[in-house]
């Protein structure tokens, strides 16, 4: 809920020839005009066919990327761009089709202060479907660590009291469901699959529901980084862009060009212009796999403390060195990966084979499993590899 937690924070032309003219030197002055009118009028005509082909495909290349996207995407939405001029942008079909998908919350939080008198602080913030049926994804800081209420508004102005199914404060990420059905959705990219410089969507309620659902665009000015939100908490791994965020653009989708879903929009650097950041989407996709499953999200724990190459700039020690991999700075007793022998100093390179080097894509692979699954973990200690098997509780 932004007023509660400032903001510190996706042809062929037709031609002619003319040899029969030149081929026919002695017929008649009169034939010769009117042979030669003739070729320049078949001429005239396939220029005109074929540039009314091109404009043709045109349009079509443009309605049937957003028809594919919606159809593909299993969504209840229509959208019609009959009269879709050449050279439509990107950001003009993406946002014709996915700001169905995209609602407002409005969130109410009971506070206290240090007298135990109780306050109502009220809050805007956005949200986008992933499910016919109403489950939203959004920031946690939206809808607050024990709200009293939260509405959602959607495009077409109705509204829903929504519940809170799962948050996580230090990810920032909260999953709230409403009672709806035939709802329009987003589809889900990779937030391993972009690169620094390709095109940046975000959608949002920026300053309150006054400015619903503003479309801005960039580009991805960097990937992995980390800031510093306040003296508790450094949030890391995020995708750092130019495209406008502001207060109430928390929790709105960050798009590509295919209109996919590749960041979760959440903090801006005040102190600068033009430096957004978003939480990468594959973290949510196992916590919305289990939750479509149970209707909730129970995380495994491994047992450690640990931090990836970019957080080790923040800190003092020998970590500081770390090129590759987490490294384990302290292991819980009792837990996980203290039954499998990790040690403090120890480096995690894998997990089930594959390559681990931020915080972020390690809570992602643990987030697949649940209490029991058996994991495989490759780590370094002492430059020698080994790999060792634990359950997860």
């Amino acid at each position: 809920m932004d007023n509660l937690k400032p903001q510190t924070p996706i042809d062929e032309t037709a031609h002619s020839s003319q040899e029969e003219i030149k081929n026919h030197q002695t017929i008649k002055k009169d034939k010769k005009d009117k042979s030669l009118l003739k070729v320049c009028c078949i001429f005239l005509v396939g220029l005109l066919i074929g540039a009314g082909l091109m404009t043709a495909y045109n349009h079509f290349t443009i309605k049937d990327a957003v028809a594919d996207y919606m159809q593909s995407n299993g969504s209840s939405t229509v959208v019609k761009l009959a009269n879709a001029e050449d050279g439509v942008t990107a950001a003009e079909y993406v946002a014709e089709a996915v700001t169905p998908a995209v609602v407002g919350i409005e969130t109410v939080e009971i506070t206290q202060d240090m007298f135990n008198r109780s306050y109502e602080n009220s809050g805007v913030g956005t949200g986008f479907i992933v499910s016919k049926d109403g489950y939203i994804v959004t920031n946690f800081h939206v809808v607050t660590a024990n709200p009293k209420t939260i509405n959602v508004t959607l495009k077409s102005g109705d509204s829903y009291e929504a519940k809170k199914v799962w948050g996580n404060e230090d990810l920032d990420i909260a999953i709230i469901k409403i009672n709806a059905k035939n709802l329009p959705t987003v589809e889900l990219g990779d937030s391993e699959k972009i690169n620094v410089g390709q095109t940046a969507i975000a959608i949002g309620n920026p300053l309150g529901l006054t400015f619903e659902r503003t479309v801005t665009s960039g580009i991805v000015s960097a990937l992995n980084r980390s800031i510093v939100v306040d003296d508790n908490q450094i949030s890391e791994d995020l995708i750092q862009t130019d495209a406008s965020i502001n207060s109430g653009n928390s929790g709105g989708p960050l798009l590509n060009k295919k209109g996919q879903v590749v960041g979760i929009n959440t903090y801006k650097v005040s102190q600068g212009e033009g430096m957004g950041f978003a939480i990468p989407i594959n973290v949510v996709k196992p916590i919305l796999e289990q939750i479509f499953e149970t209707g909730t999200f129970e995380p495994v724990s491994l047992g450690i403390s640990g931090v990836d190459k970019e957080i080790a700039r923040y800190m003092t020690d020998n970590t500081e060195k770390i090129t590759y991999g987490i490294y384990l700075v302290a292991i819980q007793s009792n837990s996980p990966a203290d039954a499998a022998g990790l040690r403090k100093g120890d480096l995690i390179t894998k997990i089930d084979g594959t390559e681990v080097n931020t915080m972020l894509k390690l809570r992602e692979l643990l987030y697949y499993h649940q209490s029991g699954d058996k994991v495989k973990i490759t780590f370094e200690r002492n430059g020698h590899e080994k790999t060792v098997t634990t359950a997860l509780k």
